[in-house]
């Protein structure tokens, strides 16, 4: 039997009024616009007006995301690399249609204001993007990550101010980790701030995100199918906020705890839920301070696979 639920799980907390009351970004904003926790603490605005230059070799990549001035780096054509390359601060990186990193990923170690679009990540060693150590202001957006080894997008250690959207990962297992490890509070309580919004998590296993300590940490308009593992987990008491997504052949949604790690909060409103489970929450949210204007979510999954992942934006 098919079953659709289009509902609100959870009664929604007096700390989300002001959430649920925001005022709504300009009907004009494009997908190409920065929504989310990358608009505070200043904004993102990676290489911003400085020069542009063009790699299209490994060793032309890594030394532009090493240099410490601004920049905006455009990617052309297939890379093949290995390990981790540093980005830092002030970095534009986007990729030119059909450009590809192959074999390695991206680390951005307590560096900030860096901007990541554009590009096919696939058969990464390691993560394919891996944010670290108190690192802030970053938007990772319209990107397709696949059949990497470990984490597609992890955000760690004490980093925030982060948006992740307009995303696919497909063929892959941990698509994307928030919070590395259960004893790293003292770290991370009062950091991790991220937004998910219009991500395409397509058959990838788990962790969408999988969420330790952030709070609020908010999930909305992203598109789950045929997710094996689960949709969202929130642990050691992070706090999120899962909102108007598109569910479709996920049996486990969304939930508290995760392996070892301890329940966290979760609150789910207006949700669309085909053939899948009905999900667990519990607890309250701290409120989102940003405006934003959630798509209904009967037309997440047209929009989302219409316009997620690399080769969907105009350059």
């Amino acid at each position: 039997m098919r079953r659709i639920h289009r509902l609100m799980q959870g009664a929604v907390p007096l700390a989300l009024i002001g959430a649920a009351l925001a005022v709504p970004a300009p009907a004009s904003a494009a997908i190409t616009d920065l929504v989310g926790w990358g608009t505070q603490n200043g904004g993102t605005t990676g290489g911003g007006s400085a020069a542009t230059t063009t790699v299209t070799s490994a060793s032309a990549l890594t030394t532009a995301l090493a240099s410490t001035a601004a920049a905006n780096i455009r990617v052309s054509g297939t890379i093949s690399c290995s390990g981790m390359l540093r980005v830092r601060s002030n970095k534009t990186i986007i990729g030119n249609s059909g450009a590809s990193i192959v074999g390695c990923g991206f680390n951005i170690n307590g560096d900030r204001n860096v901007i990541i679009r554009n590009l096919s990540f696939r058969n990464w060693n390691d993560d394919a993007i891996n944010v670290q150590e108190s690192a802030t202001n970053i938007w990772v957006d319209h990107n397709s990550f696949s059949n990497g080894y470990d984490g597609a997008v992890d955000i760690k250690r004490g980093s925030d101010f982060i948006t992740v959207s307009w995303n696919r990962v497909f063929n892959h297992d941990k698509s994307m980790l928030l919070g590395h490890s259960d004893g790293n509070a003292s770290q991370d309580v009062g950091h991790l701030r991220v937004t998910y919004h219009h991500n395409w998590f397509d058959a990838s296993t788990q962790r969408h995100p999988r969420v330790r300590f952030g709070n609020p940490v908010h999930v909305y308009n992203n598109y789950y199918n045929s997710n094996s593992g689960y949709g969202v987990a929130s642990t050691e008491g992070a706090g999120v906020l899962v909102e108007a997504n598109s569910f479709e052949n996920v049996d486990d949604p969304f939930h508290l705890g995760e392996g070892s790690s301890d329940a966290g909060t979760l609150v789910a409103r207006n949700n669309l839920l085909v053939n899948s489970g009905s999900g667990q929450t519990g607890g309250s949210v701290a409120s989102i301070p940003y405006s934003y204007t959630a798509d209904a979510a009967a037309n997440v999954k047209s929009i989302v696979t219409a316009n997620a992942g690399a080769g969907r934006i105009s350059l």
